[in-house]
């Protein structure tokens, strides 16, 4: 991968809309500046209110909270996502979901 490309991968119907479009998966994207998750989500014309969450590098943040560089690796994810794997992916902190609870 060039380190002014990101890879970018998606879940469940996100991963349909790139077959309808006919992109490689992983989507190998040219990025010259750093961007937010949001920003990537629009301009690949992605469904912002079908996302929940994102993974930059392997950390899980919200589509705000996200940022990415040139050489990173992003996927997004819709909600869906079951409970427990919720938790262990990083989608759901530990304290929030105390509260949820509480």
């Amino acid at each position: 991968m060039d380190s002014t490309e990101v890879e970018v991968r998606a879940f469940s119907f996100l991963k349909e809309l790139f077959e309808e479009r006919g992109w490689s998966f992983p989507l190998r994207l040219q990025l010259d500046t750093e961007c937010s998750a949001a920003e990537l989500a629009q301009k690949l014309d992605l469904p912002l209110d079908k996302i929940e969450a994102v993974f930059v590098n392997g950390t899980a943040q919200t589509m705000d909270q996200g940022k990415v560089r040139p050489g990173d690796r992003v996927a997004f994810v819709p909600p869906g996502t079951p409970g427990p794997y919720r938790v262990i992916l990083g989608i759901v902190k530990g304290s929030e979901q105390k509260k949820g609870t509480s």
